[in-house]
């Protein structure tokens, strides 16, 4: 008889314990993860009554390979639709929440005599609260629908994305002699343009393919493809210097931006299961139960940092953002427990060897506690919203309802500029990483290529007129509507003035508003769609032109928001010419103004680029789409 390799045996093991303790759990209608965790414990080595895990290497890279499917599932439900949809004070109170448990979590640490590392990991750990605990407490309660439900909903999307930075940011921090504020710069920077691009070119390419090859995919199709896809993601950010979890985040966000993230998210669910269930054992397999006694004094003050933090500051959050006190008190009720993101941050702080091993069991402890804990807070808050509305002062009630009631009324001009710069900030930022990376990408690919098939001065020739071309769609974006010839023609045709007897409050209404009269003067005058930036283009022209025929003195700021756009357009040509093909100053004017006069006058570049727009914003519909087929 062939001996079973060890690995065998302990997946036998866990899984067996797992399976018992999760039932037990579910029986008590508790959260399962503390069932994976007690499983942890009974096959750890600290627990000697039951036979234990011998292979602790080879199960150590399973749970990483859980962290990966966890954060591939989380990357699945997150959405850049929905981020935007979350509002104001979902992301107010998100970031309240993390820069003040930060520094509160920082601060208890030092208090309890930890080093600096160990109090910064410490902050991180439990400035997050759990989105699994909280789903299943709102499934249990049933009170899913519940306003606060829904900011709850926001928060959590919010603090799963700084999770992620965090999990970029802190080993460059801990493994350093400090914080250098510009390396620190450094790198978020170059993590930022990693996150555009890849969302980007993600949004552009993936959807678009799947798309083609749907009606080929079967269940087994779809997920192989997701984990090459999900691995190669993995292996492009760790390649970058990132972490795996980054990319395997980025990935599920970006599918989940598709018309078969159902699908996705059905076939791929066993996998995440069954291997984020071997990451909370594993997390488990390192508590040893005698720690809770043994430090049983900084898991009680913990426990209480976490809950009154996390209470106080969501709740003030709330309150900031325009939230009554009864929704915010019942939503900061909800947050206050430790998340998964904590066992992540502290295996991280663990392989990193930067941190103590008493603060992996401590939290642990400390989220076994909260979970138990969170159907209590979240049934308590009714009561805690009565005695706070009998003890608070009548003034600071009467303050309170008076500025969650306040809102800020604007005028119709004030709104058209609030959309106006919204959108150029966006095309300048975004685009200036596209071009950015086209130039990287030309230089370090296209151009040592093409230096070994022609001679020096073709050679460069050659690279220029790539790389021009790759940029001229993108350029054509961001000179956008104030040079096409055919939006200035049907612009003189659009009734004026729209705007000046609205007073509107919402971006749906100033859509709505904005895109009925141009609507009207296609009709009239058989002008296609092909001939116009459409969507935001066709927006944007509009602001600008009622901006600039309502008052005289919006025109100079109008014009000189054109001339930011055509300097920054202006500056990619120049670093184009003058890398790849010359240094002399009277070439590279010469050939700039050419560049600026072409692509403006470019209808064939105007196609091309609202051809990009187009399917980039069909791919970022394409669940919306679909599900409304």
């Amino acid at each position: 008889m062939h001996a079973l390799h060890p690995l065998i045996v302990d997946l036998m093991l866990i899984t067996l314990y797992a399976a018992i303790t999760t039932l037990i759990f579910k029986k008590l209608k508790q959260p399962m993860v503390l069932g994976y965790l007690l499983a942890g414990i009974l096959a750890g080595p600290f627990f000697n009554f039951v036979p234990t895990v011998t292979d602790h290497e080879n199960l150590t890279l399973w749970a990483d390979i859980g962290v990966i499917f966890l954060l591939f599932s989380l990357g699945l439900e997150f959405s850049f639709k929905k981020m935007m949809m979350v509002g104001k004070s979902a992301m107010i109170t998100a970031m309240m929440i993390i820069f003040f448990m930060l520094f509160l979590g920082n601060y208890t640490g030092m208090f309890l005599g930890w080093s600096t590392t160990d109090s910064l990991f410490l902050g991180s750990m439990i400035s997050m609260s759990s989105t699994t605990i909280i789903i299943k407490a709102f499934d249990d309660l049933n009170i899913k629908k519940q306003r606060s439900t829904d900011l709850v909903f926001g928060v959590l999307v919010i603090e799963d994305i700084m999770g992620v930075l965090m999990l970029v940011l802190l080993p460059t921090v801990a493994l350093g002699e400090g914080i250098n504020g510009g390396e620190l710069g450094g790198h978020i920077l170059k993590l930022s343009a990693f996150l555009i691009l890849c969302f980007v070119c993600g949004i552009y390419v993936i959807p678009t393919i799947l798309q083609r090859i749907r009606g080929f995919l079967n269940d087994e199709m779809i997920l192989l493809i997701a984990i090459a896809l999900s691995l190669s993601m993995v292996y492009l950010a760790v390649y970058f210097g990132f972490s795996s979890a980054l990319g395997a985040f980025v990935m599920g966000s970006i599918l989940s931006e598709t018309g078969v993230i159902h699908d996705v998210e059905r076939v791929t669910k066993p996998l995440k299961d069954f291997f984020g269930a071997v990451f909370f054992v594993t997390v488990g397999m390192t508590v040893n139960p005698q720690m809770f006694i043994t430090y049983a004094y900084p898991i009680l003050v913990i426990t209480f940092v976490v809950i009154f933090g996390q209470v106080l500051f969501s709740g003030f959050g709330f309150v900031v953002s325009g939230q009554n006190l009864k929704t915010a008190v019942s939503s900061s009720f909800s947050l206050a427990q430790v998340g998964e993101f904590a066992f992540i941050i502290a295996s991280l702080g663990m392989s990193l060897g930067v941190i103590d091993d008493f603060v992996y069991p401590i939290i642990v402890a400390v989220s076994v506690i909260t979970t138990f804990l969170t159907p209590i807070m979240i049934k308590s808050s009714p009561h805690a919203y009565k005695l706070m509305t009998r003890i608070m002062p009548e003034k600071w009630l009467t303050y309170i309802n008076q500025t969650t009631k306040a809102q800020k009324a604007f005028s119709g001009d004030e709104i058209l500029w609030r959309e106006l710069l919204k959108n150029s900030a966006i095309r300048v930022f975004l685009f200036s990483f596209i071009l950015s990376a086209i130039l990287v990408f030309v230089n370090r690919i296209i151009r040592p290529f093409v230096l070994e098939w022609l001679p020096n001065l073709p050679a460069r020739i050659s690279v220029t007129l790539i790389a021009l071309l790759l940029m001229s769609p993108f350029l054509k974006g961001l000179i956008g509507w104030s040079f096409t010839p055919s939006m200035k023609t049907i612009l003189k045709k659009i009734p004026h003035p729209h705007f000046s007897d609205l007073k509107l409050e919402k971006s749906k209404q100033l859509t709505a508003n904005l895109t009925e009269p141009i609507k009207n003067v296609l009709k009239d005058n058989k002008e296609t769609m092909k001939d116009l930036f459409v969507g935001a283009h066709e927006k944007i022209a509009q602001i600008y032109k009622q901006l600039w025929e309502a008052d005289p003195s919006n025109r100079l700021p109008l014009l000189t928001l054109i001339s930011f756009r055509l300097m920054v357009v202006a500056f990619f040509i120049v670093i184009a010419v003058h890398q790849f093909l010359t240094e002399n100053p009277k070439v590279i004017l010469l050939l700039l103004i050419a560049s600026i006069l072409l692509i403006s006058r470019s209808q064939w570049l105007l196609n091309q680029y609202m051809k990009i727009e187009n399917q980039f914003l069909d791919n970022l519909n394409g669940e919306e789409t679909d599900g409304e087929e």
